[in-house]
């Protein structure tokens, strides 16, 4: 079955980096899009970054553009979003996702939190 699992999320104070990690199992990861969504307490979940699945195309929401860099490495079936210039703004919980027709399926999430 499709298994996502992230990693990588903690406490960093503002202007701070993280790497997140998401690895996945179940289908033939090389073939399909992957997204970063994230959910902070009393909102909405929202996009962050998309890549296609040759990684020649990628998509940020404009609140994390020139931050954030969304890659994926297909030998070892693993999504990455790298966090820079973090801000207090950017907690939340991220979660990984893809689709497959008209199924959808999420990892767990990591929590990140942003404060000093």
């Amino acid at each position: 079955q499709v298994q996502l699992v992230e990693s990588g999320g903690g406490l960093v104070q503002p202007g701070g980096s993280l790497r997140l990690s998401c690895a996945a199992s179940g289908f033939t990861f090389s073939g399909y899009a992957m997204s970063w969504y994230r959910q902070a307490p009393g909102n909405e979940r929202e996009l962050v970054a998309r890549i296609n699945w040759l990684a020649g195309s990628t998509n940020y929401a404009d609140s994390v553009k020139g931050r954030f860099t969304i890659s994926r490495d297909n030998a070892k079936n693993t999504l990455y979003l790298q966090m820079n210039s973090l801000k207090p703004e950017d907690t939340a919980v991220y979660y990984c996702y893809t689709r497959d027709g008209g199924r959808s399926y999420w990892g767990q999430g990591t929590q990140v939190t942003v404060s000093s």
